[in-house]
């Protein structure tokens, strides 16, 4: 069994200063700072930082021999303040049981998404040819994974499909109706338009970099969201940002706040390139341009942490109360001048940064290290 410890002088979002006592794995009890756990033994002082659940980060790339997008799953999960990663569509039917069986041995809980080709991100452009979608191989691993496999990945974009186009979403969309598994589908350079893309997509599907800045994206010239994306929102398909190397520019960010355009997830796209040499470096530096941007920290951390829970079905990962699996996140909001870039090379400072101090991970509290 885990030793018993607490966390002290830590607050929540909602600035309620508390004390949280950790044991056996599980959130023992939740309590009044300086109170009742005050004067226990092993206790950890963590004055100044907030407390929220575990950070959910609903698009990485976690499966390390993949290039160029892959990276190892503790450097991008509980070392950056992250408890549970998604792993959006590194790997198909060939390999995911490749994947998930690597997320048993790390500290950071791992999720996936299917890719819809059975060869994965072993190509870039793995839409590119139909053979590469098998609905066998497709359902023989949902059958072997389902407990972990949260839905199904589809990158349509130019350089993935290539001369398929559309057709990989259509099918992919027939694959989620037989299996009644939601889509994730990238949204990125066309063909094929964006507004062939969106209309496919239903409730409970998510447009994931959704603040790309590239000429096919959901926003006309004059910064105004078009139809297909407001249709979209009305029946109930989620947005996702997906930051990455190439799927987020602060104009458009601001212009979708301008509209009230506003985020279902805020997710990183993070792997080994861009989490060395940046735009994204970690989460929290995804965190901290939406603070720049204007939203409260109540809806950036709402944005990873209960949000990302009710749509994977998960509430308990999006809270903190005695009984359930202790799964934090603590973290500070400093006051330090800061650069932030986009993907664009679009360049703004900031006054204030999210950092990430530490995570409780499997009943162990964890470090982090710190991003640039």
């Amino acid at each position: 069994m885990h030793q018993r410890y607490v966390l002290r002088n830590l607050k929540l979002v909602n600035e309620e200063p508390v004390d949280i006592a950790i044991e056996g794995g599980l959130i023992a009890e939740v309590s009044e700072a300086g109170g009742r756990l005050a004067d226990e033994a092993n206790g950890i002082d963590c004055s100044g930082q907030y407390a929220s659940s575990g950070w959910i980060d609903m698009h990485v790339h976690a499966f390390p021999e993949l290039d160029p997008y892959g990276d190892e799953i503790d450097a991008i999960g509980v070392e950056q303040g992250v408890a549970t990663i998604v792993d959006a569509g590194s790997c198909g039917a060939d390999r995911i049981g490749e994947l998930l069986a690597s997320g048993e041995q790390a500290k950071t809980n791992l999720l996936a998404f299917l890719n819809i080709s059975h060869i994965g991100l072993l190509r870039i452009d793995e839409l590119s040819d139909l053979a590469w979608i098998n609905r066998e191989k497709l359902l023989g691993a949902l059958g072997s994974h389902r407990d972990a496999i949260v839905g199904l990945k589809a990158r349509i974009s130019k350089s993935v499909v290539k001369g398929s186009g559309i057709e990989p979403l259509r099918i992919a969309r027939s694959f989620s109706e037989e299996t009644g598994m939601p889509l994730m589908v990238h949204i990125g350079s066309g063909p094929p338009a964006i507004e062939e893309v969106v209309p496919l997509l239903a409730n409970r599907d998510i447009i994931t970099h959704y603040l790309n800045g590239k000429a096919n994206n959901l926003f006309d010239e004059d910064g105004n969201p078009l139809g297909v994306l407001l249709d979209a929102i009305g029946r109930g398909v989620r947005l996702d940002v997906g930051h990455g190397t190439a799927s987020f520019s602060f104009k458009v960010a601001e212009a979708a706040k301008r509209h009230g355009i506003a985020f279902d997830t805020i997710s990183s796209d993070i792997y080994r390139g861009n989490r060395l040499n940046g735009p994204v470096y970690s989460l929290a530096n995804v965190l901290t341009k939406f603070l720049h941007l204007g939203y409260a920290l109540d809806e950036v951390i709402a944005a990873v942490t209960s949000n990302a829970a009710d749509w994977l079905g998960k509430p308990e990962l999006g809270r903190i109360q005695a009984g359930d699996r202790a799964n934090l996140t603590l973290f500070t909001v400093e006051q330090r001048k800061t650069e932030l870039v986009d993907s664009e090379g679009d360049r703004r400072i900031t006054d204030q940064r999210i950092e990430a101090k530490g995570v409780v991970a499997g009943g162990n509290f964890i470090k982090c290290k710190v991003w640039p």
